[in-house]
């Protein structure tokens, strides 16, 4: 009998290699090359010619773009606000949604409820369930609340059957949950490897275009916090969502990383309660600490998060750190820390070269904006010095290598969503100021970082 031929495959990209190397070739990964059994050739015949794919091969007219009609996609709201803002406003007809997330996360526990207010809302809907009976299910939704739900429950890995209850159902809404666990018969492969989560998601892919139905991938993620699997994966579908947060933390957030029927960089905030996520109204309130008081090394920024603005506090603690001190960042870039370090000490005066400095973006949010740098080296300064700054006090501005701050973009709308809170005094760069004065805010425009921690010691 003749031995069975292997390639090794990148789990990264999916690229092949005929033996093992400790480096991908296609995408340069380290140690991603996993053993696999080489497909047998098709032989000439196109493997989508089969009866479920009949009609999608066929040649289409070639015409130029100003003759193509181009219309505003229609979008169905799912029912909970945060989920369609990241969205970009609801589910689109045809569209295949990519989320991914850590276990036990909330990634099943949100499109169960998003199914079951489709379903309440006249829509056909399934839920493909491969990691999980359909009593298990059952048990989720009646802790969920939700009750006399007729959500259609498949509990299935075979992607031919799955396929098969699509154009016998003919749903508005699948959920495939999740797309490691399913496999097709015309692989060898094990499910999860990279050719069966490849294929099995192109196959996915096509029936979702050729037939309307708007599919929702599960996907797991790596102990990074990537989706594991091919990256070919995120470029076969429309929408790619990552599950953020805590386990341990009652706040998730929902961020879109690709788009292509939207604003990426959107993210929904939920909060994890005994009946499910409920979106929140008001994630600004989750991400500022309740001090009683001013404390040394806080200082509250304006971050924008797509059309968001949102309110961050930024907490530093600057210590004794001894002949080799620990620059160390949560939530915010630690290469740029170390950058804003040095500009403080050149052009501000204010030295840390013996000193331990931590800084943290409250909530787990992670801010990769530059417009946070004033805010940082204003809490920097404000916990060496053990000086606290004004109460209702924001910053925010980008801070460049000689010493100059930046404007942020749509300074006017992160200055108008502070008042609305309540605050009362902000540092922003010149170029920010606003034309007219916002009531209730006292805004000092600063061009230089010396300037800044002048305005801080006048107002404080």
């Amino acid at each position: 009998m003749a031995k069975e031929k292997t390639l090794f495959t990148c789990t990264e990209c999916g690229g092949t290699s005929p033996r093992w190397l400790g480096k991908c070739p296609s995408c340069g990964a380290w140690n991603t090359l996993i053993e696999s059994v080489a497909e047998p050739a098709g032989g000439g015949r196109n493997r989508y010619s089969t009866p479920q794919f009949a009609g999608l091969a066929q040649a289409q007219a070639v015409m130029p773009l100003s003759a193509i009609e181009a219309t505003e996609v229609a979008r169905t709201p799912c029912g909970i606000d945060e989920l369609d803002r990241v969205l970009g406003g609801g589910i689109v007809e045809g569209g295949v949604v990519l989320i991914g997330g850590d276990p036990g996360i909330g990634k099943s526990t949100l499109l169960l409820q998003a199914l079951d207010a489709l379903q309440r809302a006249g829509l056909p809907t399934l839920y493909v369930t491969g990691e999980e009976s359909g009593s298990q299910v059952a048990l989720r939704s009646r802790r969920l609340g939700l009750d006399h739900s007729q959500v259609s429950v498949l509990a299935e890995i075979q992607l031919e059957k799955i396929l098969a209850t699509l154009e016998a159902t003919q749903p508005a809404v699948a959920v495939v949950d999740s797309i490691q666990t399913v496999y097709s018969d015309q692989l060898t492969s094990a499910p999860g490897s990279v050719a069966q989560v490849r294929e099995c998601a192109a196959h996915l892919t096509r029936v979702a275009k050729a037939t309307g139905v708007a599919v929702v991938l599960v996907g797991h993620v790596t102990k990074e916090g990537a989706l594991a699997g091919p990256r070919v994966l995120e470029h076969m579908v429309d929408t790619v969502l990552y599950f953020e947060g805590d386990t341990h933390s009652q706040f998730r957030l929902v961020r879109a990383i690709k788009n292509r029927f939207g604003a990426v960089n959107e993210i929904g905030v939920f909060a994890m309660t005994e009946r499910g996520l409920k979106g929140v109204s008001n994630p600004s309130a989750i991400f500022l600490s309740q001090h009683s008081e001013p404390v040394p090394g806080s200082c509250v920024m304006v971050t924008l998060e797509g059309t968001r603005p949102l309110l961050v506090e930024i907490q530093a603690l600057v210590d004794s750190g001894g002949p080799s001190p620990r620059r160390l960042s949560v939530g915010l870039d630690r290469d740029r820390l170390a950058m804003l370090l040095a500009v403080l000490h050149r052009h501000a005066g204010v030295a840390c070269m013996d000193q331990d400095v931590f800084v943290n973006a409250v909530g787990g949010v992670r801010i990769a904006e530059p417009a946070a740098d004033l805010a940082v080296m204003l809490a920097i300064t404000s916990s060496l010095r053990g000086r606290p700054l004004p109460k209702g006090f924001i910053a925010f501005g980008e801070v460049g290598l000689a010493g100059e701050v930046r404007p942020a973009p749509r300074g006017q709308e992160r200055l108008k969503e502070a008042a609305k809170l309540g605050f009362s005094v902000a540092v922003v760069p010149k170029a920010n100021a606003p034309k007219k004065p916002i009531e209730g805010l006292t805004i000092h425009a600063v061009e230089r970082v010396e300037q800044a921690m002048e305005v801080v010691r006048s107002v404080g």
